[in-house]
């Protein structure tokens, strides 16, 4: 009896072998044939700020003439914070297992700050609300193809402009109401992973990626938010269905 179980088992292995071995792999609708090819993507994005502080940042804030704006700072901090980005696929396929890419996408995130401070009554959230428009230039190595999968890496860098920018519209809010700005445009370096998924008419790409800024993204002002700042870095993972 445990012989028969034993031999059925194989039986059963090599029969599920020889039906995908006979299988006909997707088509994809042919992305993979084509040096040239497009797509469109959707992306959840996360992201939040590395901050680096003033040496001098839990001093109160006075204003020009001494008086007390803000009093004393325990920490500031930034949470993660949600969007989502809908971008284009251009695709250049330089060999077999690598090609060049690029995915301009409009991405919507709000990034947030948290000051805590010594009086918990004064603490307050900053929101950095920002619609951004990303281009990235990227590298995509890709693994020889399994059935209808295929692994790949991705990296590169990435420039983005924001859209839509308040940088004028706290100009007549008193000390205590301003904005933490950052700056209009700024660079990042970014990699990741994902995978391609064929089907018959396309091809699906579920793909996860980290990116960081490159220097300082604060605007440097002399305001309650701004003043205890040092330097903010932008801090980005992003999920991704590209579809080609």
């Amino acid at each position: 009896m445990i012989i028969n179980r034993y031999l059925l088992v194989v039986v059963l292995i090599f029969s599920s072998n020889v039906l995908l071995a006979q299988r006909v792999p997707a088509w994809g609708g042919g992305a993979d044939q084509q040096d040239l090819s497009f797509g469109f993507s959707f992306t959840y994005v996360s992201s939040d700020f590395k901050i680096v502080n003033q040496p001098y940042f839990r001093r109160p804030f006075l204003d020009e003439t001494g008086v007390q704006i803000k009093g004393p700072l325990n920490s500031i901090s930034s949470k993660n914070s949600s969007g989502f980005g809908v971008g284009f696929l251009t695709r250049y396929r330089l060999t077999e297992h690598l090609e060049v890419r690029t995915t301009p996408s409009l991405i919507f995130a709000d990034r947030y700050l948290h000051y805590s401070y010594v009086d918990p009554s004064e603490d307050v959230d900053k929101k950095v609300q920002t619609t951004s428009v990303d281009v990235p230039l990227q590298i995509k190595l890709k693994s020889d193809r399994l059935g209808d999968f295929r692994g790949y890496v991705v990296g590169g860098l990435k420039y983005s402009q924001t859209i839509g920018s308040k940088k004028n519209s706290d100009a007549n809010l008193d000390l205590s109401e301003k904005l933490v700005k950052n700056v209009s445009g700024y660079a990042s370096y970014e990699a990741g992973v994902g995978c391609d998924i064929y089907f018959e008419f396309f091809k699906l790409s579920p793909e996860i990626k980290i990116s960081n800024s490159i220097g300082n993204v604060l605007v440097s002002e002399n305001n309650p938010y701004s003043a205890p700042l040092s330097r903010l870095g932008l801090h980005t993972i992003m999920f991704s269905l590209i579809f080609e």
